[in-house]
């Protein structure tokens, strides 16, 4: 007895694939637009997606041979038919998709195609991802032809996700032509070895990209807590100087602490003064962002400008307001553009009661950039203390349409409130 499988007619195949084309595209074409609105990641991938064509569909179905080709006239449903890329920044993007779509669909598979790779060899990375037809994407009422639009599915369809960064996207699709689509792999030694340094170079690349993406992570955290520092000292010294406004301290969030990067490179040095700074180190912070400066290759005036203001508000935790100062209209100097270094000199001419100075620090901030609701509410503060509280509800106003919303805030609208009440 012939056990041989036998694969239909090409031609009814086709006829049969090309109808169920046109119902998976609308149905991918769904799932696309659910996974963009579940997907959360900064910055935004770019989604790609394809039908499998006929001629790529039929040249698989030949090597694989299914059992079911032989059986009936039901499409043959193969685990890509269906795919969707998502080409994301970083690496850590990568990972950060997968759980999320494991979260919020059905997966019926995931494979990390590359990982496994000798190192000496070259070959495309990926995670492909296998989801359930999410029910809701089902609906193609967009489709037009009834016959179409109730096609039955077959039970095991499956989307194809895939997920990778954009240099692994590059090479995939470069490969795809030069290896897959010419079904060649070259077996000349100098080109293969061409081949491996380009891959090797993407990879490191990609490394590279996500190493500083960490770098820049975790120096936006040290210094976001270290001006949270900042300013909660400031309202706790505005707190002593304006009783009367009974303010709350807000509960302090810590964020999770990093570890000093080695001296090395200015921007480790930053990072490690701005670590010090966050552990209660101000003196080691100070005495860090004094060796940057004294280093003969900080010499950019961005770089100075930036150092000054750290070192400006380390002084400041030290209730040095002179230094403080000092630094800040450094800081200022050497770029004038720095409209929080000069916010910073206003709250320390604040503290130290010049009231008149720091309003006018507070309008040369603002002239910068008038969309700052902490420089619009500590004018504010500035403008009651000198009795115009016209000016200072006006400020206030403008600093919670900002989005400002403070214990701070409600309690100096409530003081302006009684100001006006009583006829002042």
């Amino acid at each position: 007895m012939d056990s041989t499988i036998r694969v239909p007619g090409k031609q009814a195949i086709k006829e049969n694939y090309e109808k169920y084309r046109k119902l998976f595209s609308a149905i991918m074409d769904n799932i696309q637009k659910k996974i963009s609105k579940d997907i959360s990641l900064n910055p935004k991938p770019v989604y790609k997606s394809r039908i499998k064509s006929f001629d790529s569909y039929y040249s698989k179905l030949l090597r694989l041979k299914p059992k079911e080709a032989s059986e009936n006239d039901a499409l043959v449903c193969l685990t890509d038919m269906m795919g969707i890329r998502i080409v994301c920044a970083f690496l850590e993007d990568i990972s950060t998709v997968e759980n999320q779509i494991r979260k919020k669909y059905a997966v019926k598979e995931v494979e990390h195609k590359g990982n496994l790779q000798n190192v000496k060899e070259f070959g495309y990375e990926s995670t492909h991802i296998l989801i359930e037809i999410p029910e809701d994407c089902k609906e193609v009422s967009s489709i037009k032809d009834e016959k179409i639009r109730n096609l039955p599915l077959p039970e095991n369809l499956v989307c194809e996700i895939q997920v990778r960064t954009i240099l692994q996207d590059a090479w995939a699709e470069v490969e795809h032509e030069l290896i897959y689509k010419t079904e060649f792999t070259p077996f000349d030694a100098p080109l293969r070895r061409k081949m491996a340094s380009v891959n090797a170079s993407l990879n490191l690349a990609d490394i590279i990209f996500q190493e500083i993406r960490d770098y820049q992570t975790k120096l936006q955290r040290e210094v976001e807590e270290r001006r949270m520092t900042f300013y909660e000292q400031a309202d706790n010294i505005t707190e002593s100087a304006n009783k009367d406004l009974n303010f709350k301290k807000e509960e302090h969030k810590d964020i999770n602490r990093v570890s000093p990067f080695v001296h090395g490179t200015i921007d480790d040095m930053i990072l490690a003064a701005i670590h010090a700074h966050n552990s209660g180190d101000i003196p080691e912070a100070i005495r860090i962002y004094t060796e940057i400066l004294e280093n003969e290759n900080a010499s950019d005036k961005t770089v100075l400008s930036v150092i000054h203001k750290h070192r400006g508000m380390a002084y400041f935790a030290q209730n040095d307001y002179e230094k403080a100062l000092s630094d800040f209209k450094k800081s200022s100097k050497y770029d004038p553009k720095s409209f929080r270094s000069i916010y910073y000199e206003g709250i320390v001419y604040s503290v130290m009661g010049d009231t008149d100075s720091a309003l006018k620090c507070f309008n040369r901030s603002l002239e910068i950039n008038e969309f700052q609701s902490h420089a619009l509410f500590r004018r504010a503060l500035a403008y009651y203390n000198k009795n115009e509280y016209q000016k200072a509800l006006n400020d206030l106003n403008a600093a919670e349409s900002l989005g400002l919303s403070s214990d701070e805030c409600k309690s100096l609208h409530k003081k302006l409130v009684e100001k006006f009440d009583m006829g002042l």
